[in-house]
This record gives C-alpha cells, structure tokens and sequence, in this order.
C-alpha cells in the first residue's frame, strides 16, 4: 500500500521537480526510499545539508521552477538554514523537507529533537508541521503553490514515522504555477510619472534585478529621456550589455560615474530594485517603480511610488513621454564614466602579465574570454563578487548567481551543483575563494559522485581578502585574515578530480582553456596576490571612516575588463 512518502515523491513529480538535493539518514529514510521505488525523480547525494539548499536555489534562479531540498530531523535540517535564508532572500521559489523526530517524541527532548516549525519561520514564507497522513497532499500543495507564488522557501516538516504510514487522502492531480505575475500601475501613477519625467531636466535611471526581461524598454526609455544608466549588482547582467547609456555600478562594488550621476540628477528613478545601502542614494528627487510593495520606499525617501512590473510599466508610460533634446547630462556622465575606467585601467593592468603573485583581475579577465558565451558564473562572497561584478561580461545569454543579498560564504561550488544539474548541457563555472571553498570543500566529491562537469576557478590567496579590506578601511590593522597555504589542485586530484595548480600568470590562459575543454569537472588552483586591495589616493578621510561610501568611490583593486571597451565605444556619441 502507497504510504505518505509515496505520496510526497509523487506529488512532487506531478508538479515538474525533477530532482531533491540532500543527505539520506534516519527520519528522512521512507523519503529516500520512496525516490528509489519511483524512478521519476532524482536523488542528488550530497556532503553538506547546506550544500543542499545552496543548490536548489541555484536551481530554482537558473529555471525559474520550483526545486527542493532535504534534510533528516535535527541536525540534519539545521544545516539546512543558511542556504534557505539565501534563496529566500534571492526569491528563489524553493521546498525544503524537515524531517522531525517521532510524533509520540515531539515535546520530550529526544534525541536530535529541534522545532523546525520555529526555527524557519524567518527565512520562509510557509512553515508548517504535517503531522497526520489526512493532511497530504493539500498542506503539500500549499507548501509548493506558496514558494512558487510569492517567490521563496517553504517547508514542510514532516516526521519519519508520518512518512512511513498509509496515505489517507487522495492524490488527485495538479500543478504549480510559477510564473511570475504581471502587474500593471494604476493610469493615475502611470500619468504621475510621465508628468515628473517630462518636468525633469536631468533624469538618471537606477536599475535592479526586477529589469530581468525589460533591457529593450529601459534602453527606449533611456532614449527618449537622454538618460545615464546605471544598476545594482544584481542588475548588471539583466542591463549592462548593448546599452549606450551606461554609467557603471553603485553600491559596495561600484565603478564609474554611476553615483556621481544618480547624486547630479534632479530625478533618480529606481527601476526594480531593492538596493539595501541607503548612504549611496540621494535621499531625494526619487521615483521608485516596483512589482513588490514592500520594497517601496523602505530604502530611500521617494516624492512617489509605481507599483508594477517594470517593462510594463515602461511600456505604459513611453507614449507619454515627451522627447528630449538636451543630451548634455547624459554626454557629461559618459565622459566622465570613460574617464573613471580609463585611468583605473591604467593604473591597475600595467605589466600584469609578469607580476607574480598572479594578480586576480589578471585571472578574471582572462576566464571572461575563455568562458563560453551562454556559461553560468556562481561567484564566492568576497572579492571573488569583485572580480566577477568587474570582469564578467554580461550579453544578455549568460548568468551570474552569488549570495548578492545574504552574502553567505561558501556559496559558489554548491550553487554550482545546481546550475549543473539543472543544465547539465551548459558551461557552469565556480569562481571560488579559497576561503569560501574550504568551508565545504567536501562538496568537491559530489562533483565526483555525479561526474558534473562544473569546473572550478579557485582564487588562492590564503586571505580573506574582503575582511582584510574592510579592517583597512576601518583603521583597523587586518588581525585572523590571513592563513596557510593550501594546495587544493592536490586536494581536488586526491579526490579524483583532474587539477592544475598555477602560480605564474603566463600558464593562466593556457590552464583555463584546458580546463574549460575537459568533459568532466576539473579545477584550477590559481595563487594569487592576497594584497590585490588597493584603493586610489582620491579617497578622503571622512569616506575611509565609512567602508560603504568609501568602496563606492573605487574600483577595488582596480580594473574594469571590457567594460572600457563598451564605455569608449559610447562617447562616440558625444559630442567633441
């Protein structure tokens, strides 16, 4: 007789998931052994429970599908929880299996007992305990409807010995929808903002990771406005590319004339962004435009709010309008912003070739080229997110995943175990901080065990470099920052995975190729300088006191890769 897990694994599978990541043991068995018995879904053995929830939400970000994770009860699901706050707070649509502790044990503080239906009240939009077989499928569905529909975790708690028991409710069929709704303003706020526009003289755009799927509408609407452009982090690959209107990137990794343009506007507009560093934003002058009402307002003061889907906001407002004729702001901050990356250029890419230790934006700019134009980038935490928001082109095919918004470390390798799964075709590339990488560096072996063929850059600069920075910064001396040296091309070739270890810039290009070209997972161990941290003389006292306004104003260590290219090519338009 079909039993309760049956029935989890098949409601699952009528939904479209294709896979859970987890580790099997105790309360989750019945669980386990239902995937064996159903032969439609998979079972991704995994070293770490965070490894787990890393890479369905990988998944989920990369499919916009629902993906799931597992973990037995008690320590087994803790581990769940870093991973679940990061796709959580990416709003990546994923199911989390709890599992608990008997039923007649709840309450008793037995073995391994926790309350997973407290513990992960914060970081998920659904919590609950399924603690009789009457209430499967229907909590289920909810469970999955709720992650897909407001876009984040659920979990689903569920005892070993529930698992175990018969179904007591039809399965009946259904799906779960997650597409993203789209939201039209009201014709009060669309006429609201067209009227701001046009009153304007000087408009800049701000753009985020809601513009996913708007490039085309941003740029006619940068056209019609003669408009800088700027973006977050999280919105660079969705607005960066093809775009004659860039003025770089605000925030903690910023570059170019982005704030200076956003702070001279006499209207900033925030297209589909939740920017959280309220120092870097003018505080005035401000329209938000957003899917999401609780993003509105909460990080800057606004003169008003949209509330809607950016492309269709823009879509609605375009034929109102009106064209600009006066170009001199958005010229002034293209030269500007070309004159920023020019000297940055200059100043950091000099002999680069020869230096040793290998410098890492050597090494990033260099993955750029070699990297297939459709790969998928997960990106470590720290200055890894540096040399990827600097170096990593984006063209409107390829994806860049990280813990943009939780800044977990240790999130690029089993973000990468996601990507793969869930595109086993693609390129998929972990820029890994040693740091990062050691701290579930066991995961190396699950690239192993499923012969997924993520390759791995790691940038080995025995630091952690971000720390050190932010301790300088601070006028603090860097104290814990720095460790041993550790060979982890040996480390990945003892567990069976084939490995180059590079420590003079003239074997990067020639190492990274033949990685790239390998049909299984490989790894470069690239040493790099670990005091690639420099910040330009212009800083001021008052902005080193500050780690955010200070970093805002620089390049970290320098460097810009082809986004100099794209900004010369813009002054073409501007005239002499």
């Amino acid at each position: 007789m079909p039993t309760v897990a049956d029935q989890f694994i098949e409601v699952l599978v009528q939904a479209g998931v294709r896979r859970i990541y987890g580790i099997v043991g105790d309360s989750l068995n019945p669980v386990v052994d239902a995937v064996r018995r159903s032969g439609d879904i998979e079972w991704v053995h995994v070293r770490h429970e965070e490894t787990a929830a890393f890479a369905a939400g990988a998944e989920a970000q990369l499919t916009g599908r629902l993906a799931v994770c597992a973990g037995s009860c008690g320590p087994g699901n803790l581990h769940l929880i870093n991973g679940l706050y990061d796709a959580h707070r990416s709003g990546a649509p994923v199911l989390a299996l709890a599992s608990h502790i008997p039923t007649p044990q709840i309450g008793t503080a037995f073995f391994q007992e926790t309350h997973p239906e407290q513990i992960f009240n914060e970081c998920s939009h659904f919590c609950e305990l399924l603690s009789q077989p009457e209430q499967m499928p229907r909590l289920l569905r909810s469970a999955m409807q709720t992650a897909a529909g407001r876009r984040g975790v659920s979990v689903l708690v569920m005892p070993g010995d529930i698992a175990e028991r018969p179904v007591a409710s039809p399965t009946g069929t259904g799906t779960v929808d997650c597409e993203p709704p789209t939201v039209v303003p009201p014709e009060v706020q669309v006429r609201e903002l067209a009227d701001s526009l046009n009153r304007a003289e000087r408009v800049m755009l701000f753009c985020g990771a809601g513009t996913r799927g708007a490039h085309s509408e941003v740029m006619r609407l940068a056209g019609k406005l003669n408009s800088p452009v700027g973006h977050a982090l999280r919105g660079k690959e969705w607005i960066q590319y093809d775009n004659p209107f860039d003025v770089g990137m605000s925030g903690l990794l910023g570059y170019g004339a982005c704030h200076e343009a956003m702070h001279k506007a006499d209207r900033v507009v925030l297209l589909g962004t939740d920017f959280p560093y309220d120092n870097f934003l003018p505080q005035a002058r401000t329209v938000q435009v957003d899917i999401e009402p609780t993003h509105l307002g909460r990080r800057t003061a606004l003169d008003f709010a949209v509330l809607g889907d950016v492309g269709e906001t823009i879509r609605a407002v375009l034929p109102l309008v009106r064209q600009k004729t006066d170009r001199s702001f958005l010229d002034r901050m293209l030269k500007e912003h070309a004159d920023l990356l020019e000297r940055v250029v200059e100043a950091y890419t000099r002999n680069v070739e020869n230096q040793v230790p290998i410098h890492p934006e050597f090494v990033a700019d260099a993955l750029d080229d070699t990297a297939a134009e459709d790969a998928v980038f997960t990106v470590d935490t720290g200055m890894c997110n540096v040399w990827a928001a600097l170096y990593i082109s984006p063209n409107g095919r390829r994806r860049v995943l990280g813990s943009f918004v939780h800044g977990s470390m240790a999130n690029a390798l089993p973000q990468a175990i996601g990507a793969q799964c869930a595109e086993p075709r693609r390129q998929v590339i972990a820029m890994a901080g040693d740091g990062g990488l050691s701290m579930l560096l066991g995961d190396l072996l699950s690239l192993r065990t499923h012969r997924l063929p993520v390759k791995v850059v790691v940038f080995n600069n025995s630091s952690l470099g971000m720390v050190k920075l932010e301790m300088l910064v601070d006028g603090l001396p860097d104290f814990g920052t720095d460790h041993d040296q550790v060979d982890f091309a040996a480390l990945a070739s003892a567990a069976g995975i084939p490995a180059v270890r590079v420590e003079k810039p003239g074997e990067v290009r020639e190492a990274l190729g033949e990685m790239l070209r390998r049909p299984g997972p490989a790894l470069v161990d690239v040493v790099t300088d670990p005091n690639a941290l420099s910040i330009p003389p212009r800083i001021t006292g008052t902005q080193v006191k500050g780690f955010a306004l200070a970093v805002s104003r620089t390049v970290l260590s320098g460097g810009v890769g082809k986004m100099v290219q794209l900004a010369r090519s813009n002054l073409r338009n501007v005239p002499r």
